[in-house]
């Protein structure tokens, strides 16, 4: 039996929680601004929220990272295996 079709489960898995996560992050950095002009008048509200935003991104960045690095290897595994089995019919 081949150990592809539970790899491409487990691939669908990682890259789906992966492709949330992105999403979530740029759903979170969309109202994030790239220059923040403080001024007396109502600048700690909107530095309160730019901070709350950093903090959610950095919190959930090494999540993304790990996600990313785990879709990447089982891609990698994915394509390996199917070309070896390929190869092996093909012989």
């Amino acid at each position: 039996m081949s150990a592809l079709p539970v790899l491409l489960i487990v691939w669908a898995v990682f890259s789906a929680c992966f492709l949330a996560l992105l999403a979530y992050k740029g759903q979170l950095t969309r109202y994030e601004d790239d220059q923040l002009f403080l001024s007396e008048n109502g600048s700690a509200h909107e530095q309160t929220i730019q901070t709350e935003i950093v903090r959610k991104v950095n919190q959930i960045s090494p999540f993304v990272r790990v996600f990313g690095v785990a879709s990447a290897i089982m891609t990698a595994g994915v394509i390996g295996i199917f070309t070896f089995e390929a190869w092996q019919q093909l012989k």
